[in-house]
């Protein structure tokens, strides 16, 4: 690997983490924050999430994956990929116009059920990607096509548990504000929109493999329920 690709994909997965970060600091401390409510900036906010999403959903495409590897270097696609999400991520949470407003705030024994959803969620979320691999989800280590279909460990209880985690960990605040439920629920519906395509390229990819996982593990995201 050339070392300006090498810098490439280090400083794609640096902003990538930064992204994360920057997105959690904005959900933790900017949307606690008082202020009345303004139902004008759901429509606003919920266009500006689209673009994100969209993204993902249409950088996915084979055809837009073919297209981009004539730009760069195949092995650098899925590094551009977390560039560009990272970008968009942070203008996301930069641009988000203030929504405002309080559905609750639980205290006392309720605070700590709520940190305890939350706390699972992560727990979740850091388990499956320990397994499948962190470097590889920054953009930084390359796909292996020999890689074998991940189904140990947080991926027995759902298919998606990254997915899963996430829910958990934005549903389960104990202080809703306006724009904490809009995020998650914007996040929410998109992740059950684009669940059925990922996993229709799973099977491409992994065949009759993923259609035993599928077998196996029923649920998508939440168990018993979807």
């Amino acid at each position: 690997m050339l070392p300006i690709e090498r810098a490439f994909r280090w400083a794609g997965g640096a902003i990538f983490v930064g992204a994360l970060a920057f997105c959690g600091y904005t959900f933790i401390v900017v949307w606690s924050r008082e202020a009345g409510f303004e139902p004008a900036a759901v429509a606003a906010d919920g266009l500006l999430f689209s673009v994100f999403a969209m993204h993902h959903s249409v950088f996915a495409r084979e055809p837009v994956k073919g297209w981009i590897a004539r730009l760069v270097p195949e092995r650098l696609v899925r590094s551009m990929y977390v560039w560009i999400a990272s970008l968009l991520l942070t203008s996301v949470c930069m641009l988000w116009r203030t929504i405002g407003g309080q559905v609750y705030d639980d205290s006392g024994w309720l605070a700590a059920v709520h940190a305890g959803v939350q706390a699972a969620g992560l727990l979740l979320i850091a388990g499956a990607v320990r397994r499948i691999d962190a470097l590889e989800l920054a953009g930084i280590r390359e796909h292996s096509a020999q890689e074998p279909l991940q189904i140990t460990g947080p991926y027995r209880l759902v298919r998606h548990p990254i997915y899963l985690g996430w829910l958990l960990a934005t549903f389960g605040v104990s202080h809703m504000t306006g724009d904490r439920l809009v995020f998650a629920g914007i996040s929410a519906v998109y992740l059950v929109v684009a669940m059925p395509f990922e996993e229709r390229a799973l099977r491409r990819a992994f065949g009759d493999t993923y259609a035993r996982y599928e077998k196996l593990v029923r649920w998508r995201v939440v168990p018993y329920i979807y």
